[in-house]
């Protein structure tokens, strides 16, 4: 263990180099981002040590040198980008090429404006979080969306964030403020180009007001080669109602973390997450819903599969404040094992300070049903036919709540793929 503290130290040191070497290109937010990297090099890389991370071993990936990413001609990327199926789902959309806006790719016009322009920091706590302190130093360019009070978006607007491999790091950063009795929906895309290796940290700041709406997708379909940390930071008012879909199908590795506050009375809170393995893959997914006021609402549902040598990870924190009396909270985790090879580690956690209040959670993990699987054979459905409809019905759960058209059925037709239909 030792040997791979110290590996990751040097590394570290690395991204602190880096960081003196860069100052002075980044583009504003100095105090912000010398804040952060001091925190940076305080927490160092998490490392299995740390419980949050205790499933999640960082070492191969920390050993790896990364470069910062150089801007790529649009037109390169505007070739490749053509075969993403989900590249264009009808609506708005602002392309990210390696973390830095593309405005030659993009069709959104100006509801969009760069993160340079807004006030970063205010929801993701860099202070006690490594990676997002890395992202808030070193991130160059994201998407900045404000929503006026009362305003209602007809459609959803789509920020897509591709890597273009060759051993890079890309920090993008996004803010987004849903002003009082607004509603939109937001779809967050990460992608990458071959099997190319490369390592995306993003942060994404939510803030909906008193009444706010939010609607947020996020798919990541990452290279087989990459690292994925994305991390979301939810601030809700009084009222607000906010929904999440977090599909996780791609990368070597990937950690998803959420954190939400429930910071109004009223305010409802839905995580839904779907994560699908295969091979070597893993996947961590950390999340935390805070009710900090009384008659607040939660949900959450993640649902994974996973096949081959494959692992994934749920670890779900529900903290009920001695103030948010009357709150109702309900978080469930499923999984569904393909392979005697594959793992799942799930701890779904209640931390409560309340006594009035209405919490439960549970975890199941198993394999296909056999009397379902015998079921559709005695049908006339070959074995691997029913299994692989088995399969995607475990994910019609999630998809049947997703109210973004385009996104349902497109992932819906990427699943099926997928399970070989």
């Amino acid at each position: 263990m030792q040997a791979t503290v110290t590996a990751a130290r040097g590394y570290e040191e690395a991204y602190l180099a880096a960081f003196r070497a860069r100052e002075r290109e980044l583009p504003g937010h100095a105090d912000l981002r010398r804040a952060a990297i001091e925190s940076f090099a305080r927490l160092g890389f998490p490392t299995t040590r740390n419980e949050a991370w205790k499933y999640t071993n960082l070492a191969p990936f920390v050993k790896t040198p990364y470069e910062f990413a150089k801007p790529v001609p649009a037109g390169a990327v505007a070739e490749r980008l053509r075969d993403f199926a989900f590249a264009d789902l009808g609506c708005p959309r602002f392309v990210f090429v390696d973390g830095r806006y593309a405005p030659e790719l993009s069709t959104g016009g100006a509801a969009m404006r760069s993160i340079r322009e807004a006030e970063a920091g205010r929801y993701a706590a860099y202070e006690d979080n490594a990676m997002a302190a890395l992202n808030t130093a070193f991130f160059e360019d994201g998407a900045y969306i404000e929503v006026a009070d009362g305003a209602v978006l007809d459609k959803p607007i789509y920020l897509l964030f591709v890597s273009t491999g060759g051993g890079t790091i890309s920090c993008p950063r996004n803010l987004i403020v849903a002003g009082r009795d607004s509603q939109a929906t937001i779809v967050e895309g990460y992608a990458g180009f071959g099997d190319g290796r490369y390592f995306t940290n993003a942060v994404t700041e939510i803030s909906a007001a008193e009444g706010a709406v939010i609607e947020h997708y996020k798919l990541q379909m990452e290279s087989p080669g990459a690292l994925h940390f994305g991390m979301l930071a939810l601030e809700q008012a009084a009222s607000a109602s906010f929904v999440s879909y977090n599909v996780a199908l791609g990368s070597g590795m990937a950690r998803n973390e959420i954190s939400a506050v429930l910071a109004g009375e009223g305010a409802e809170c839905m995580l839904n997450g779907l994560y699908l393995a295969s091979g070597r893959q893993h996947i961590d997914n950390y999340t935390t819903l805070d009710h900090a006021r009384p008659h607040t609402m939660s949900r959450e549902l993640y649902k994974g599969i996973l096949d081959g040598n494959s692992s994934g990870v749920f670890h779900g924190r529900i903290i009920v404040r001695p103030e948010a009396q009357k709150t109702d909270a309900i978080q469930r985790n499923k999984n569904l094992l393909l392979s005697p090879d594959a793992v799942i580690n799930t701890k779904p956690q209640l931390e409560i300070y309340a006594d009035d209040v209405r919490c439960t959670h549970g975890a199941t993990v198993g394999q296909v049903d056999q009397e379902a699987v015998f079921y559709l054979r005695s049908r006339g459905i070959a074995l691997e036919e029913a299994r692989r409809l088995l399969t995607y019905a475990f994910t019609s759960e999630i998809l049947g709540g997703m109210k973004a058209e385009a996104v349902r059925s497109r992932l819906g037709e990427t699943l099926f793929g997928r399970f070989g239909g």
